[in-house]
């Protein structure tokens, strides 16, 4: 065990370092479980989650036909022309946002809606820091609201068995949706503090033009399609009938496209935005998770959380909740996830209790703690990234002015109904 432990500890301080470089870093460490016998070389298939892998590259592909349609461009315009002054399409725009990072990747929903934001900007001469800080944490924080959210939401679904429906009702009771909005509407008056100043009138004339529905209906019908699926029983359908139905609908919106265009273009541009970073890190992830747990370091660390805790559940679920929130800022919250759901599905077996609320717990610390800091998640890096490059240099003291009001209202709120309805 001790064998596993010194490597495990080597590869996150290795994923820390090296960020650049976190996949690889994750293949080589899974290879070094099978080489050194921790791991035996017949688990290593069954040790990765496909379904988790096929839904994240299906869903990215959809998702890349679905920002290329300009439908998002068109939904933003429609609803900034409702809009009677600059607060109230900031709000808009970081609430539209958080809608669309609900079904689609955050990183992605960050590209399509932030360049609204800087064309707002441009044409009222204001600075649009205030305004993609929004997008970018409203984004990050409505990606535990369902199955496809985010990442980590996958995660928590492969490893409890949740279909997308459970994220809305989950054994009679509010899901996790219900949660995040209501996080959502507490930050949301944050935003307003913030911008309580910008009242500036705003025009907006020029109008998206859509000329492609299809990719729209290709992602209305992945979520479609996702839901029925919940319907049928688990013994009555494959373990990866999810990842199917992504990749699935994303080929057939490929096929389409080399059809109606008579190239390849469509096909390489799709295939190129699909994260295969991401996919190579979880799937290295998955295999040294499967090689500590085999060795008995997930146990230990298990009845280490629960020794610390004293076995009060309640103490103990506040402390993976807040200490979640403190790593997500500073950490990248996937291998955090991933590492950490079958820890905590340890501690409930030793206390022999659902471990429901220290699920939800969990994610809801680890996702939306993300928004604390600069560094803490991938659409707030993507945000600042779209501001660098039109001029504008974003302090970590700047961006914690809203984002560190903005995470604790959020976080406080699903902390506390998390533990009132999951108890």
């Amino acid at each position: 065990m001790i064998k596993a432990l010194i490597l495990f500890l080597l590869t996150y301080v290795l994923l820390l370092l090296l960020p650049k470089y976190r996949a690889y870093v994750a293949l080589a460490s899974s290879a070094l479980f099978v080489i050194l016998d921790i791991l035996p070389l017949n688990k290593v298939f069954f040790s990765v989650d496909w379904n988790v892998l096929m839904m994240i590259a299906g869903t990215m592909g959809v998702v890349s036909l679905f920002i290329e349609s300009k439908m998002p461009s068109l939904l933003a315009d429609l609803i900034i022309k409702k809009t009677p002054n600059v607060k109230w399409a900031i709000i808009s725009l970081a609430l539209f946002a958080g809608i669309i990072s609900a079904f689609v990747d955050n990183v992605a929903t960050v590209l399509m809606v932030a360049p609204v934001a800087l064309t707002i900007s441009k044409k009222l001469k204001i600075s649009p820091v205030k305004s993609i800080i929004a997008i970018a944490i409203s984004s990050n924080l409505q990606g535990a609201a369902t199955l496809v959210g985010d990442t980590t939401s996958i995660l928590l679904g492969g490893h409890a068995g949740m279909d997308f429906l459970d994220f809305f009702v989950y054994r009679g009771k509010p899901g996790l949706f219900w949660i995040v909005q209501v996080g959502a509407i507490v930050a949301t008056l944050v935003l307003l503090l913030v911008f309580r100043k910008e009242k500036q009138g705003i025009d907006v004339t020029d109008k998206t033009v859509v000329n492609d529905y299809f990719p729209t209906v290709l992602l209305v019908g992945t979520i479609v399609l996702l839901i029925v699926a919940s319907f049928i029983p688990e013994e009555y359908k494959p373990s990866i009938t999810n990842g199917l139905i992504c990749v699935s609908l994303m080929v057939i919106g490929l096929l389409r496209e080399i059809i109606r265009s008579r190239n390849l273009i469509s096909l390489k541009r799709t295939l190129k935005e699909i994260d295969y970073f991401t996919l190579l890190l979880l799937g290295g992830l998955f295999i040294v998770i499967s090689g500590i747990t085999e060795a008995g370091v997930v146990d230990e660390i298990s009845k280490l959380f629960v020794k610390i805790s004293g076995n009060n559940v309640f103490l103990l679920y506040t402390l993976l909740v807040w200490a979640s929130v403190l790593f997500s800022a500073f950490i990248d919250n996937i291998p955090y996830i991933a590492t950490m759901l079958p820890v905590t599905a340890g501690i409930a077996g030793i206390l022999g209790i659902d471990p429901t609320v220290l699920y939800f717990g969990l994610l809801a610390g680890a996702t939306l703690g993300g928004n604390l800091t600069p560094i803490g998640a991938s659409a707030n890096i993507t945000g600042l990234g779209i501001l660098r490059k039109d001029g504008y240099e974003v302090s970590s003291a700047d961006f914690m002015k809203i984002s560190v009001p903005f995470t604790l209202a959020a976080v406080t709120s699903g902390y506390i109904l998390i533990w009132l309805i999951w108890r």
